[in-house]
């Protein structure tokens, strides 16, 4: 497990990519050292048994199979990076216009300049010609400096109308995701690639010809999740009158980080409470408890189902699942996707009845993560999520008789016992998380403590629930409105 993610690591900072045969013959050669590892005679039992081999033979077989994990994830994150770096855009067509036609495939998001949004291209040309795009790019529709014509405004859209899962025809113009190249800044062009948006570029709406007027084709049918997100962003917006607070429950009922404010993005900054206002980790693992604690309860009240499978495991299958669709309705985004990992990890582990040292846990989950995104060691997410979740495995790591041996308090002492150990495990998350939000942010929140002590348990515990809740019954809202506001 290590060696894998050595190799993920050593190709990540390559410096540049190198042709697609050179990583496929370094996955090769690992794949090859590492089937001939597994069917040589003694090679899995010696490591099963090494009081049947030599210290100093145990450790070249140990040291031979790391090196074949480690050059075939090399070698295979090396292969994926060239192939995705091939969706990019060809140079030949910045800055030219392209008319391409395609469907707007996330929530648009809406600013004073106009709107953007991931727009999937299925088909593109250029003079009349068919050509070749990056299968998605990210498109911005800015509103115009100056007022059309009265004769234009009966016959052209404007960027207001643009929803999702829409089908388009725009004439655009492309550029390559091209970045600042400030250190330990926002990376630009690692956020594009990890979307898989192969460029960047305006909607030309001029007018001038009959191709420049952007044109509404239909809906995608087939689109239903993003459909019903933008669905329940609309209600949202009718039915919570606070546009500030509308943005905080469209963040953590369909995952519209876009919605909230600049001005609220800077109060959750400062004061340390970001990670509770987007769809993150948090979030879902809250979210996969709350499923199984229900489904627990819920399955234990029935006799045949009892019999046939154990609540427990039952509960724990059940909140990975609907934790998984909870995630797909937020947006999919790449936080999400790396808990979801680790939920479906964790729990067919525990499935398997065995009790797993809480590193190897980890770390199998982590090899799961970054199957799915290599890249995600290049998150400052990635680390956070990892070194919190093994900081509180260690700490509360208690022995099995001592944990057993003493009662369980009841009524007052109970609540009071459940107060400390939140005001524990946030502590402990706060000062041993310092270091690693000091050297990738550059910057602490010095009320960060008591403000994620107040507003952890109310967002996770309150008003997570009542924005989706108010998904079935808009009154939800209303009372999520109520708490936003006292908070």
């Amino acid at each position: 497990m290590v060696a894998w993610l050595s190799g993920i690591a050593w190709q990540s900072q390559q410096a540049q990519l190198t042709g697609a045969t050179s990583y496929l013959v370094v996955g090769l050669a690992g794949a090859v050292l590492l089937a001939a590892w597994c069917v040589r005679k003694g090679g899995l039992k010696g490591v099963e048994a090494p009081h049947d081999a030599s210290i100093r033979s145990l450790r070249w077989r140990a040291a031979w199979l790391m090196v074949a994990v480690a050059l075939l994830s090399f070698g295979s994150t090396g292969w994926r990076a060239y192939e995705r770096s091939l969706q990019k855009l060809d140079p030949s067509f910045e800055g030219t216009d392209l008319v391409v036609t395609g469907v707007i495939a996330t929530l648009p998001r809406v600013s004073s300049q106009g709107v953007s949004f991931a727009f999937d291209i299925e088909s593109a040309s250029h003079l009349n010609r068919a050509v070749a795009l990056p299968p998605t790019v990210l498109l911005g529709w800015y509103h115009p400096m100056r007022e059309a014509p009265p004769e234009r405004l009966q016959r052209s859209a404007s960027p207001n109308d643009v929803r999702a899962a829409q089908r388009w025809r725009f004439t655009v113009k492309l550029k390559q995701p091209h970045g600042a190249m400030n250190p330990h800044g926002f990376d630009f062009e690692l956020w594009m690639f990890e979307h898989q948006w192969g460029a960047t570029g305006s909607v030309r709406a001029t007018g001038r010809q009959v191709s420049d007027v952007p044109t509404l084709l239909g809906i995608d049918r087939g689109r239903w999740i993003v459909r019903a997100r933008q669905w329940v962003k609309n209600r949202i917006d009718t039915s919570v009158a606070d546009p500030r607070i509308a943005g905080v429950i469209a963040a953590l009922s369909v995952g519209d980080q876009a919605a909230i404010q600049r001005t609220d993005w800077t109060l959750f900054r400062v004061t340390g409470v970001a990670h509770l206002m987007s769809i993150s980790g948090l979030h879902v693992t809250m979210f996969a408890w709350l499923a199984a604690a229900l489904t627990n309860m819920l399955w234990r009240r029935s006799v045949t189902a009892s019999l046939r499978w154990p609540a427990s495991a039952a509960a724990r299958l059940v909140g990975a699942a609907l934790a998984t669709l909870y995630a797909a309705f937020s947006g999919w985004g790449v936080p999400s996707q790396r808990t979801v990992w680790m939920l479906i990890t964790v729990v067919l582990l525990q499935c398997t009845g065995r009790r797993w040292p809480w590193p190897l846990m980890l770390l199998c989950a982590a090899v799961v993560v970054t199957l799915f995104d290599p890249w995600a060691l290049l998150q400052p997410g990635f680390w956070l999520s990892f070194v919190a979740v093994g900081l509180l495995l260690a700490s509360s790591q208690q022995p099995e008789l001592q944990a057993t041996a003493q009662p369980r308090p009841k009524g007052w002492r109970r609540a009071l016992a459940a107060v400390r150990e939140a005001m524990r495990t946030q502590a402990i998350a706060t000062v041993g998380l310092a270091p690693l939000t000091l050297f990738f942010f550059q910057q602490l929140s010095l009320v960060g403590f008591a403000a994620n002590a107040l507003a952890i348990p109310v967002v996770t515990l309150v008003v997570t629930p009542l924005a989706l809740l108010g998904v079935l019954l808009p009154p939800f809202w209303t009372a999520g409105t109520a708490v936003l506001q006292a908070l």
